[in-house]
């Protein structure tokens, strides 16, 4: 059915749509309306041992993720391993909640997070070591 096919009214979207993601990987989209309606069967899944995140969206942009708690802990425990983690996420809160402001110099972004752009990397994929 095309758009001249349907019937005069509101358009509804569909449940559910794909979303391409920026690095190529491909999601579904569950319209906000929808998940709403299917949280209790989640829950459900995730009791039985299903731990299938549940994206939702308007538009068929993914905008949240529901997963389980455990899944949750998991992740929050791996993430605040990392040394600096937590100053590093709070500079990127900010910076994503005052967007649109001027670019900020690669060495000052460095030198927020301590890094030392001068010292050569001696291995690939090595991890800049902060300043003494």
């Amino acid at each position: 059915m095309t758009m001249l096919d349907q019937p005069e009214g509101p358009r509804m979207e569909p449940d559910e749509t794909q979303c391409l993601l920026s690095d190529g990987t491909t999601v579904w989209v569950l319209s906000t309306s929808a998940a709403s309606t299917n949280l209790s069967k989640l829950l459900g899944m995730f009791r039985s041992g299903a731990a299938e995140p549940l994206i939702f969206g308007d538009a068929g942009e993914p905008e949240g993720v529901v997963i389980p708690f455990e899944v949750w802990r998991a992740l929050i425990e791996t993430a605040t391993d990392e040394e600096g983690f937590d100053s590093a996420y709070s500079v990127v809160r900010h910076r994503l909640r005052n967007a649109g402001g001027s670019s900020i110099p690669i060495e000052e972004v460095a030198a927020e997070f301590g890094w030392d752009l001068d010292k050569p990397s001696t291995t690939p994929n090595s991890k800049l070591e902060p300043r003494g």
